[in-house]
């Protein structure tokens, strides 16, 4: 599957039951999951600085990536024939299967979040075209009125567009230390996003679970009157046993 600029998408898709399982998990379970399934993973394709979320409330998000590049300190180069041309093709790359999607934004000005590329006219339009959420480092807007149940995790908040326009469509990005390319599965919830490698996605929910069978037995031993450093010792050879 190619982006509307040529970049690859990748077309492997999880089932819905599959994708339902993941979003039953919150973020840091999934990253949890991610050092057992995927170790080499453990340090990198994550969230590692603060964005602020919209919606804090929401459950956690499970999509397949479409990627974009913005700028909005200077005016575009192009006339606004182009800039039309050009949005409409980001749009395509949002609405291409398989779905459901998470847009990831990089702001590539000098000082990201100048203006705010998302409020109540974006957020409704991909909602509308398939579309859970956005990840950014740039900013957002319009809080009350965007549209109902669509996440927003952004590097600011802001109350201008200033001359915010798309520069590139469909390639790597890097938002909060994550990157990203079009196709790749993101996770993500008030406490920021991983991707998950498409080759474990279908074993992050049992590792999840494997990880909470583990602690339930340090923290029930940790919550009893009588809770103590050799308890302790012998909660966590308890817990080392469990597979």
């Amino acid at each position: 599957m190619q982006s509307p600029e040529g970049k690859q998408v990748a077309d492997i898709a999880l089932s819905e039951a599959d994708l339902a399982a993941l979003a039953a998990l919150d973020t840091p379970t999934v990253c949890n999951a991610l050092e057992l399934v995927a170790p080499a993973r453990r340090g990198s394709y994550f969230t590692t600085r603060p964005l602020v979320c919209a919606r804090p409330g929401l459950p956690p998000i499970v999509g397949y990536a479409r990627t974009a590049t913005i700028r909005a300190m200077q005016p575009a180069d192009e006339d606004a024939a182009a800039q039309r041309r050009r949005r409409l093709a980001y749009y395509a790359h949002v609405a291409e299967e398989p779905g459901p999607r998470i847009v990831v934004i990089e702001d590539i000005d000098p000082q990201p979040g100048f203006g705010a590329f998302w409020g109540e006219v974006n957020s409704n339009i991909h909602k509308g075209l398939g579309c859970l959420g956005v990840i950014t480092n740039g900013s957002i807007r319009d809080l009350p009125v965007c549209a109902e149940g669509f996440q927003m995790l952004a590097g600011v908040v802001g109350p201008s567009h200033a001359y915010v326009h798309l520069e590139a469509i469909g390639g790597p990005v890097t938002v909060a230390g994550m990157p990203v390319k079009p196709g790749d599965l993101i996770h993500a919830d008030q406490h920021g996003a991983v991707v998950i490698p498409h080759a474990v996605a279908r074993q992050v929910p049992e590792a999840a679970a494997r990880i909470a069978r583990r602690e339930a037995v340090i923290i029930a031993a940790s919550q009893r009157p009588d809770f103590s450093y050799d308890k302790l010792a012998a909660a966590l050879r308890e817990a080392d046993e469990i597979h």
